[in-house]
């Protein structure tokens, strides 16, 4: 994929090395006040206070407070093009501009106006405005704060566990996250976090439409990459490649040997690429409408 190297977006919040969050001072006196408030009182807090550097709390506050200003140098420093995986994170940077500037352009064309979404890049784990969320669980995007999640770790297991490389199989990953910023802003995610459970659940259920929205969105801005030249040999395929190689039927078949239907949250890997690639195709969300599809 052709993109400029250098790049760097506003709307990148790296806040790798911040760490995790934990008890911390501010967790410590929380737990002191409700001690103090409960029938342990005085007691209790001193008993919580005493058991907490005990087990090492200096050394955690100590810590932590190294972590707090490695976090802030990262993000208030050099900017978010510094350090380690800097050109990844260029390359983040200009893909999520890129994906956003695609869907200001058509949603202005409809008389709407859109709203950026942030990219947070962190290390681990994070705190975010839907809860807490891990290297392990993948990138996400959160509604609540309209932002994007991402452990640049996950690049590597695309590559190696999941065997789908590339920059272009990278780029998918952040475009179908910014689906679903804007079926946020659309209120498509709302409309099916309000459905019930039954509804929600199950390989043709609410909550697999919606991904797949999501991929058939992502496939709309690789048609825009397209037309603007951004895209070499191969590109697309490692696209397609990525959606195949995170569906849910060959997750499970890895994870655990069968693959239970009941339990897809995402959709098979045919689907993924069939969405991503009816985007790509048409490069019209009118096509991407999974909710009405009899078949997906």
């Amino acid at each position: 994929m052709r993109w400029d190297r250098g790049y760097e977006s506003p709307d990148v919040l790296d806040q790798r090395g911040a760490g995790g969050g934990g008890v911390g001072g501010a967790g410590l006196i929380w737990l002191v006040f409700m001690l103090l408030r409960s029938p342990l009182g005085w007691v209790g807090a001193m008993l919580a206070i005493a058991a907490f550097f005990a087990l090492g709390g200096l050394r955690y506050l100590l810590s932590s407070d190294e972590r707090r200003q490695a976090g802030q140098t990262a993000v208030e420093g050099q900017g978010p093009a510094q350090g380690k995986d800097a050109e990844l994170v260029q390359f983040v940077s200009f893909v999520l501009d890129d994906a956003q500037n695609t869907w200001r352009k058509e949603f202005a064309e409809n008389g709407l106006r859109y709203q950026n979404a942030k990219l947070v890049l962190f290390t681990g784990r994070t705190e975010s405005g839907c809860g807490y969320g891990s290297a392990a669980s993948g990138p996400f995007y959160c509604p609540r704060d309209q932002r994007v999640y991402i452990d640049l770790s996950f690049y590597r297991e695309l590559d190696r566990r999941f065997g789908a490389p590339g920059d272009f199989a990278q780029a998918y990953v952040i475009a179908h996250e910014i689906g679903h910023h804007v079926q946020n802003q659309l209120g498509t995610s709302e409309k099916v976090h309000r459905s019930t459970r039954a509804n929600r659940e199950g390989a043709s259920g609410l909550s697999v439409r919606l991904e797949l929205q999501a991929d058939c969105y992502a496939g709309i801005w690789a048609n825009g990459t397209e037309h603007r030249n951004l895209l070499e040999k191969g590109d697309v395929e490692e696209g397609l490649r990525a959606a195949s190689a995170i569906g849910d039927d060959r997750l499970q078949r890895q994870a655990r040997g069968t693959v239970e239907p009941d339990s897809f949250t995402h959709g098979t890997s045919e689907q993924r690429v069939r969405w991503f690639k009816r985007g790509y195709q048409q490069g019209n969300p009118d096509a991407c409408d999974t909710f009405e599809a009899g078949q997906l």
